[in-house]
C-alpha cells in the first residue's frame, strides 16, 4: 500500500548523504519532477561532487524550484535537506504557491551510509558522513510548519480532493488484521454528459452502450442533462446535444433494471403539463423505472437562443415551486385544478398514470434559503454540489427546512454530483490521463481538473460523501467512450454493497 501525497506538493528530503534519498526519489516520482543539487552542480560545474560550484548550483535549485512551484507542480528537493534557513525558504515557497509541502526523514544509521558510501564511484568524506548522519538525527521537524512528515515509504500523487479523503495513518488498516465487513452506503448514478461516440459509432448503439455498460457494472440509474446546447462547464455549444427525455425513452428500450432520469428538468423549459406527459410516458415505457429531476433552470444563453422567456431567479424558483405542487396532481386520478403562482391548470387530468404510486422527485441545486427549502416540503431528494464540507453543511440545512415543516428527513434522499475519471491502478490512471487531457495541459492540472484517481483513491474519496450523508452519488466522467470504462466502474461499485435501504432511487 502506498500513501496518498496530494498534488502539486513540494517534498524536501532531509537525510545524511548515501541515506538512500535518491533511490527512494526514483522509485517514486518521474525525473522530470526531481530537482537535486548534485546533479546541478555537474552542469554548472565540472562533475556533481564540484564543491565549488555549489552555491551556483543551490541558485540555480531555488530558481527551478520558483518556476515550477509557479506552474503548479509536484517537485522533489534532492538535498540533504539539513541545513534550518533551506527548510524554512522551502515552507515559505509552498506557502506562497498553495502547495502541499511534505518532509522526508531518512533515519538510516551512519554506519549504512557509510557502508553503501565506500560502494559509490566517488565517496563522500567520512567525517562528513557522520557529522551529517547526526545533524539529520537532532533536527525536530515537528517545531516546523510541514503540512505532512513522513518516513521514505512507497508513495502515489494524488489530486488534492483525493487526499483529503484519503485514511490517516490511524485509519489506515492493518495488513495482518482481519477485514472488515463493510456496511452499505451509497448508490451510484451515471450521468451522460457529453453525446460522443467514436469515429465510426453511431450515436444509438453509442447510447445503448453506455447505459448497459453502467447497468452490468452496477449503476443504479442513469442520467442526462436537460439542456438545448452544451453548457461551458462541459464542452462547445456546437458539441451535440440530444433532447433529454427522447433519449431517455431509448434508453429504457435498451437497459431493463436502472432508474432513469434528469439531471435535471428545467422548469421553464415545457408547459407543466407536457412535462407531466413525457415523464409518466417514460414511467410507462420503462416499467417504472422513471425519476423527476427539477430545478429552476440557470443558463441564460440557451433560453435567449431559443426565444424563451428567462425570468430573474425569485420568478424561475416559484415556477419551479408551482411545478413541484402541480406534478403529483396531474399524475393522480381525477382532474383536480391548480392555482399556483406562476401556472393555472383548469384540469389536471393525465392518462396513462405512471406505473410507480408516486414518481420520485428529485430537486436540484443547492441553494439555501429556497431551494433546499422546496425539496424539504415538496421532494424526495435533492442534488447538491461541492467539497464533502459544503454537502456536510446543506444536508444541516436541509434538515432545518424539514424540522420547520415537520418531515422526517429521511424522507428526502440526498444525492450529490460529482466528476471523476478511475484507473483501475496507476498504469491504467496514467495512461487515460494522456490520451484525455489536453495538449496545453499537463498530466497533474488534468488529474485535478477531472478528480483523477485510481480505484481505491475514488473510493475512500466517496465513502467520505457517504459518512456525511450522501445516500445516492451521481458521476460523470470525461472517459465514457472508452470501452474500458465500464471495467475500473465495476471494480470501483463492487467495494460497495448492494444497497438494501429503501429509498425513491433505490
Amino acid at each position: 500500500m502506498s500513501l496518498p501525497l496530494p498534488s502539486p506538493s513540494l517534498v524536501v528530503l532531509i537525510g545524511a548523504p548515501a541515506a538512500g534519498k535518491s533511490t527512494w526519489a526514483g522509485e517514486n516520482f518521474t525525473a522530470e519532477q526531481i530537482v537535486s543539487s548534485d546533479r546541478l552542480r555537474g552542469v554548472v560545474g565540472e562533475h556533481a561532487l564540484d564543491l565549488a560550484a555549489t552555491d551556483d548550483a543551490f541558485e540555480l535549485l531555488d530558481r527551478i524550484l520558483e518556476m515550477r512551484s509557479a506552474r503548479e507542480l509536484t517537485t522533489v528537493v534532492d538535498t540533504t535537506g539539513l541545513d534550518a534557513d533551506r527548510r524554512q525558504g522551502y515552507l515559505a515557497l509552498a506557502r506562497r504557491h498553495r502547495i502541499h509541502a511534505v518532509a522526508v526523514r531518512f533515519t538510516t544509521t551512519a554506519a549504512e551510509c557509510k557502508r553503501r558510501n565506500r560502494e559509490r564511484a566517488h565517496p563522500v568524506p567520512v567525517k562528513a558522513i557522520d557529522t551529517m548522519a547526526k545533524k539529520a538525527k537532532a533536527i525536530d521537524l515537528s517545531a516546523e510548519a510541514w503540512d505532512a512528515v513522513i518516513e521514505p515509504e512507497p508513495v502515489r500523487l494524488v489530486t488534492p480532493k483525493l487526499a483529503a479523503a484519503a485514511p490517516t495513518e490511524a485509519e489506515r488498516p492493518d495488513a495482518d488484521a482481519e477485514p472488515e465487513a463493510t456496511m452499505p452506503t451509497l448508490r451510484f448514478g451515471l450521468l451522460i454528459s457529453r453525446f460522443e461516440p467514436r469515429e465510426g459509432e453511431a450515436m444509438g448503439p453509442y447510447l445503448a452502450r453506455l447505459a448497459t455498460g453502467a447497468e452490468a457494472a452496477g449503476f443504479d440509474s442513469v442520467w442526462v442533462m436537460d439542456h438545448m446546447m452544451q453548457i461551458p462547464q462541459v464542452g462547445s455549444a456546437w458539441d451535440a446535444m440530444l433532447d433529454s427525455y427522447t433519449t431517455l425513452g431509448y434508453l429504457a428500450h435498451a437497459t431493463s433494471r436502472v432508474r432513469l432520469g434528469v439531471l435535471v428538468s428545467a422548469a421553464t423549459f415545457r408547459n407543466v403539463g407536457h412535462l407531466a406527459k413525457m415523464i409518466a410516458t417514460l414511467d410507462v415505457l420503462s416499467g417504472g423505472r422513471a425519476i423527476a429531476g427539477l430545478g429552476a433552470a440557470n443558463f441564460k444563453r440557451e433560453h435567449e437562443a431559443y426565444g424563451w422567456d428567462f425570468p430573474d431567479a425569485p420568478d424561475r424558483l416559484a415556477r419551479l415551486e408551482d411545478v413541484l405542487r402541480a406534478l403529483p396532481l396531474l399524475w393522480g386520478p381525477g382532474n383536480p385544478s391548480f392555482e399556483g403562482t406562476t401556472l393555472s391548470i383548469p384540469e389536471a387530468v393525465g392518462y396513462p398514470r405512471p406505473l410507480q404510486e408516486s414518481v420520485p422527485m428529485i430537486v436540484g441545486g443547492s441553494g439555501e434559503r429556497v431551494t433546499l427549502r422546496l425539496a424539504a416540503r415538496y421532494g424526495d431528494g435533492c442534488n447538491l454540489f461541492g467539497d464533502v464540507a459544503t454537502v456536510r453543511r446543506l444536508i444541516g440545512v436541509l434538515h432545518e427546512h424539514c424540522a420547520a415543516v415537520g418531515r422526517d428527513p429521511a424522507e428526502v434522499e440526498v444525492t450529490h454530483l460529482g466528476e471523476v475519471l478511475v484507473g483501475r491502478d496507476r498504469d491504467d490512471l496514467t495512461e487515460r490521463i494522456e490520451r484525455l487531457r489536453p495538449g496545453n495541459l499537463g498530466p497533474d492540472r488534468y488529474a485535478a481538473r477531472v478528480n483523477a484517481g485510481t480505484v481505491p483513491d475514488v473510493e475512500a474519496y466517496l465513502r467520505a460523501y457517504a459518512d456525511a450523508g450522501v445516500q445516492t452519488t451521481i458521476l460523470t466522467t470525461p472517459d465514457l467512450a472508452s470501452p474500458t470504462t465500464f471495467t475500473a466502474f465495476a471494480e470501483l461499485l463492487a467495494r460497495f454493497h448492494e444497497p438494501t435501504a429503501d429509498g425513491p432511487l433505490a
